[in-house]
């Protein structure tokens, strides 16, 4: 546009000629008026054809102008398309990702709140259980200190010069004598002592007894006492079983002896009494698999540990298996002698005994005596 309004304007500075020119020298035989007057008619066309030239002359200098400004504007309309379409794919592009964010966002949000709340049922479960456990441990507290308690009173008040009768029903009147039915666990919190008195031979007070020290064996135990445990290494505890222990439960049958020996050393053995009726003898079995109140159709009476029929009062079980093993009368008296040797050395050993060495030296050896007649075949009738 601006080169047209230039060329425009040189133009309308340079005027061309037009019309007809008058000759510098007049020719012969010409006259002057005829020159006069083609003078005067070229002088009136001259303006008339410059007005006309400089209006075609401006009608191409638009055209042209419009032309170029239509080409210009088309270009730019071109470029701006070019630049919308890329905008649009930038914003397509961008809309797909947003999309997938928004997506990837959901699923995040829908397996944190799933983890969430299996987090808070798995944390729910451990609190009850948690609490369960809770309960029950503060029920065998309350049970054991229970227990503990009334041991502490039996254990502490029986002295070999004034025994408690509880804990020694032999030196108890023959009316009285009479054994309590039933065993429960020998364990630490069985309070059931059983003595080792013949069947026919009335036993003498311990007062009446006479006694003498053995050196050996009480410095033995006195060793012991110093730091009680229950690692059969040691003096004291190595020749009780060797002497006592180790004959005491030793039954024909080697295999469940064992069983029954380690039982009896983790205080995890239970003796009970079997149906209150008479129990037939002469059957070849000797265990009982069930629950601890179902029997079968039958009761076998073949003793576990001997092997011999016997009239089978009491069954035993180790830990918690479940399986019953039917024993003899003086299996069982001699399965409760070790159980109460060791009630009495952990009552030591958890500190409940608090007397005198000498007198817990000679309730140590009244409870080998026990072993000692129990593994010789002598056993209350009441067993």
């Amino acid at each position: 546009m601006l080169r047209g309004q230039v060329s425009f304007e040189e133009e309308s500075q340079n005027p061309p000629a037009v019309g007809h020119w008058k000759p510098l020298m007049p020719s012969k035989g010409e006259k002057e008026e005829p020159e006069s007057g083609c003078q005067d008619a070229g002088g009136v066309h001259e303006p008339q054809s410059t007005e006309q030239l400089n209006v075609s002359r401006l009608r191409s200098s638009s055209v042209e102008i419009r032309e170029k400004g239509s080409e210009f504007l088309r270009d730019e309309l071109h470029k701006a398309q070019k630049e919308l379409k890329l905008k649009d794919k930038e914003c397509e592009r961008l809309s797909k990702v947003r999309e997938q964010l928004e997506q990837e966002l959901e699923e995040l949000t829908a397996s944190l709140f799933e983890e969430a709340h299996k987090m808070v049922r798995e944390a729910n479960t451990k609190q009850a259980a948690a609490e369960k456990q809770l309960r029950e441990a503060r029920g065998k507290i309350d049970m054991l200190q229970a227990e503990v308690t009334a041991l502490k009173t039996l254990v502490i008040t029986s002295t070999p010069s004034s025994p408690n009768r509880e804990l020694h029903p032999q030196l108890q009147s023959p009316s009285k004598a009479g054994f309590r039915k039933g065993h429960g666990r020998n364990k630490s919190t069985s309070s059931a002592m059983v003595s080792a008195a013949s069947q026919n031979v009335a036993p003498e007070p311990v007062s009446r007894e006479c006694r003498e020290v053995d050196s050996i064996l009480f410095a033995e135990f006195q060793a012991w006492k110093e730091s009680p445990t229950l690692d059969k290494s040691c003096s004291f505890l190595d020749r009780i079983y060797r002497e006592d222990v180790g004959p005491c439960l030793d039954f024909t049958k080697q295999e469940l002896s064992e069983l029954v020996r380690v039982a009896v050393e983790q205080n995890t053995l239970t003796i009970e009494p079997v149906a209150s009726h008479t129990v037939p003898v002469g059957k070849v079995v000797a265990e009982e698999c069930g629950g601890p109140n179902g029997f079968r159709s039958q009761i076998l009476t073949k003793c576990a540990l001997s092997g011999l029929p016997r009239t089978c009062k009491h069954r035993i079980m180790l830990g918690d298996s479940g399986n019953y093993y039917y024993i003899s009368p003086s299996c069982r008296a001699r399965i409760t002698a070790v159980c109460n040797f060791f009630t009495y050395i952990r009552y030591i050993q958890q500190g409940l005994v608090r007397q005198d060495v000498e007198l817990m030296y000679w309730e140590v050896m009244r409870l080998r005596r026990e072993m000692s007649l129990a593994k010789l075949g002598f056993y209350p009738s009441e067993m």
